[in-house]
C-alpha cells in the first residue's frame, strides 16, 4: 500500500480522462464478470514527413524509433500502475495501445488518470469465411495464376526472388514440401525460427466452448516456438502465395520467402491477436520476443481475415487496427486485405477491419470468367461513414486450389483465396524492381492503373456502375504481366510517378480550390452529393487543373472525371 502511495503521487499531474469511450460491450461484460480483456488506446502518430524517397529500410527503422518513443510517452506510467495492480497487459507499439484484463474498479482508475482514448473490448473474432469446392489436380499453372498471367512474369525469369510475403493467419504447416524451402527461416545449416515466426495464441478461445479449456483441445498447442496450423486456413493462403513443386504449380511467386504469425486459434481471434501480429511484422523479433529488428520486415502483409462488429470491432475501436495499418505502411510494407464474403448484390458489404481501411488495399473475389462473385463484398465503405470506394482491386478467388493439413490439397472460395494472389503480384513486382521496395503508393498504383478495367451493374451513393473504380470490381482484374512491365519502367522520377498515377485530386481534404492532375487529357467532371444528385458540372483541359468549390457547402462528395479514355471516381471532403 506504501508503494501505490508512492506511485499515486505522481498521476495527479497528468491530464484527467474527460473524454474517454468506454465501448457498451465493457461495460456489458462487467455486469456478468469480474474482469474483462480491454483494449486501452491512447494518441497515435501522423507520418507526415516527405519520405517517399526513402530506402524501405530507411523507413521501417525510422517509423519503428517514433513509435516507440509515443509508446513510451503515454504508456509508462499506466504500465507502472498495471504492474503494481498485478495487472496481466501486453503493450503495443504498432499501435499505441495497452491490452489488460482489469475489474470496474481499475477501469474506473485508468479513465479518470491516464486519458486513454478508448477503452474497448477485447472480444473474439473468426477467419473469413471460405467455401470448399471438390479437389482436382494439374500439371500447369492453376486457372488464377494464368488468369492474372503471373505464369508469363514467370517466363522472364521473375519469380519472387528476394522478396519477403508475411502471413498472419490459424498458422502455417511450414515443413509441406511445397512451402518448406521458402521459408525464410530455412537454411543450408537447419531451420531457424527467429524473426520468422511468432504465435499470438496463447489461451484457448472461449467461442469454441470446450468442454476442457488447456492446450490440449488445439492440435498445435499454444504459445509454439515452430509454426503449426490448427486449421488449414493459413497453410492454403500461404500455398497460393509461394506454393510449387514440379508438380503443383499454385504459388503466384514460388521463388518468394515467407515468414508467418498465428494470430487465430482455430479461425478464432482477437484485436489485439492481429495488433500482436501486425507489431511482430513491423520489427520481427527473435522467439522470446526480444531484440526486435525492423530491417526484417516483410515487403508485403497478406490478411485473409475479418473483425465484424458483432465480434468485437466496431466505430468505436477501428482506430486501434487502422492506426497499426497506418503505420506499417509508412515504414514501407504493403498491407493485402481480403474484402470480405458478404456478398455483392447490396452496398456497403465491405465492412469490417482490415478491409475498410484507406491504406489497406483491399482484394475481392473473380470467378474464372473474370466476373464478380456473389459472396464477394463490394463497397462502399459505409460502416465509419467514409463512403470510400472498396475494394481496390479484385483476383481470382472461387475454386482455388492449394496445400492443406498433412500434404493435402484442397479447393477453396472466398476473397481469403483472392487476397494472396495479390500479395503474390506485389512480391513479383519488387522481384523485377527491387527499387520499389517500400514505395507503397507506387507499387498500388501500379497494380490499380494495369488492372483489367471492369465495370459492375450497381450504383451507389453517386458512384456509378460504369466508372472505373467502381464499388464492384475497384480498378479491375489484376494483371501482374502488365504491371511488372510497368514496375520494370519505374525509375523513381517525377516523370515516371506521373505515369503510374492514373489521376489525382489535391489537397484533399482542402478548402476551396482543388488540384485535378491525370495521365491523359481530361475533359470535364460531376460533383455529386451522398444522395447521388448532381451538385456541379465543369469542363476541363489539358492535364491539369484548378478547381474552385467556394460556391459548394462543406462536406463530402463524389465526382466522376472524364478522360480522353476512360472515367474515374472519387470522393472529395470540403472543410
Amino acid at each position: 500500500m506504501k508503494y501505490l502511495l508512492f506511485l499515486f503521487s505522481f498521476w495527479p499531474m497528468l491530464l484527467i480522462g474527460q473524454n474517454t469511450l468506454i465501448t457498451q460491450d465493457v461495460l456489458d461484460q462487467l455486469n456478468t464478470q469480474s474482469s474483462v480483456d480491454v483494449i486501452l488506446s491512447f494518441p497515435s502518430i501522423e507520418f507526415n514527413e516527405d519520405m517517399q524517397h526513402w530506402t524501405k529500410n530507411q523507413k521501417a527503422e525510422y517509423v519503428y524509433t517514433q513509435l516507440q518513443e509515443q509508446a513510451k510517452l503515454y504508456q509508462a506510467e499506466v504500465i507502472q500502475y498495471l504492474q503494481a495492480q498485478n495487472i496481466d497487459f501486453h503493450a503495443f507499439i504498432v499501435s499505441n495501445a495497452i491490452k489488460a484484463k482489469i475489474n470496474e474498479n481499475q477501469l474506473e482508475f485508468i479513465e479518470h488518470h491516464f486519458n486513454p482514448i478508448s477503452i474497448s473490448y477485447d472480444q473474439p473474432v473468426m477467419v473469413s469465411t471460405y467455401r470448399e469446392e471438390s479437389t482436382h489436380q494439374r500439371m500447369d499453372p492453376e486457372w488464377g495464376i494464368q488468369k492474372i498471367e503471373a505464369d508469363s512474369v514467370w517466363q522472364l525469369g521473375i519469380k519472387g526472388e528476394g522478396v519477403v510475403i508475411a502471413g498472419q493467419d490459424t498458422g502455417y504447416d511450414f515443413d509441406n514440401a511445397l512451402i518448406l524451402n521458402k521459408y525464410r527461416g530455412y537454411t543450408d545449416d537447419g531451420i531457424d525460427h527467429n524473426y520468422n515466426w511468432h504465435d499470438a495464441i496463447r489461451e484457448i478461445n472461449p467461442l469454441h466452448q470446450d468442454s476442457l479449456i488447456d492446450e490440449n483441445t488445439n492440435p498445435c498447442g499454444l504459445d509454439l516456438d515452430i509454426p503449426c496450423d490448427d486449421h488449414g486456413h493459413g497453410t492454403h493462403t500461404m500455398g497460393t502465395m509461394v506454393g510449387e513443386d514440379a508438380e503443383n504449380k499454385i504459388g503466384v511467386a514460388p521463388e518468394a520467402s515467407w515468414i508467418a504469425c498465428r494470430n487465430m486459434e482455430r479461425g478464432y481471434g482477437t484485436p489485439s491477436t492481429y495488433l500482436e501480429c501486425f507489431e511482430f511484422f513491423l520489427a520481427p523479433t527473435d522467439l522470446n520476443g526480444e531484440n526486435p529488428d525492423p530491417s526484417l520486415a516483410p515487403h508485403v502483409i497478406n490478411n485473409s481475415w475479418g473483425c465484424p462488429p458483432m465480434e468485437g470491432c466496431d466505430i468505436d475501436n477501428f482506430h486501434v487496427l487502422e492506426e497499426a495499418v497506418n503505420n506499417l505502411v509508412a515504414a514501407g510494407t504493403v498491407v493485402v486485405a481480403s474484402a470480405g464474403n458478404n456478398g455483392s448484390s447490396t452496398c456497403g458489404t465491405v465492412r469490417n477491419p482490415a478491409a475498410i481501411f484507406e491504406q489497406s488495399f483491399t482484394v475481392g473475389a473473380t470467378r474464372d470468367n473474370d466476373t464478380i462473385t456473389g459472396f464477394s463484398s463490394i463497397g462502399p465503405v459505409l460502416v465509419d461513414n467514409s463512403f470510400r470506394i472498396k475494394p481496390d482491386v479484385v483476383a481470382p478467388g472461387q475454386n482455388v486450389r492449394s496445400i492443406y493439413l498433412n500434404d493435402e490439397f484442397r479447393t477453396w472460395s472466398g476473397t481469403s483465396m483472392a487476397g494472396p494472389h495479390v500479395a503474390g503480384a506485389v512480391a513479383l513486382i519488387i522481384s523485377a524492381n527491387p527499387s520499389l521496395a517500400g514505395k507503397v503508393e507506387e507499387i498500388r498504383n501500379i497494380l490499380k492503373s494495369t488492372a483489367v478495367k471492369k465495370t459492375g451493374d450497381i450504383d451507389c451513393d453517386g458512384i456509378m456502375a460504369d466508372d472505373i473504380p467502381n464499388i464492384v470490381y475497384g480498378h479491375g482484374r489484376i494483371d501482374v504481366y502488365q504491371a511488372v512491365q510497368l514496375a520494370l519502367e519505374y525509375t523513381g522520377t517525377e516523370e515516371t510517378k506521373t505515369t503510374i498515377a492514373s489521376h489525382k485530386v489535391f489537397p484533399n481534404p482542402g478548402y476551396k480550390l482543388f488540384n485535378i492532375a491525370a495521365n491523359t487529357p481530361m475533359e470535364s467532371i460531376q460533383l455529386f452529393d451522398t444522395y447521388g444528385r448532381l451538385i456541379l458540372s465543369l469542363k476541363l483541359e489539358g492535364t491539369e487543373q484548378k478547381i474552385s468549390l467556394s460556391t459548394v457547402p462543406s462536406g463530402v462528395y463524389f465526382y466522376k472525371l472524364h478522360t480522353i479514355d476512360t472515367s474515374y471516381s472519387g470522393k472529395i471532403i470540403k472543410l
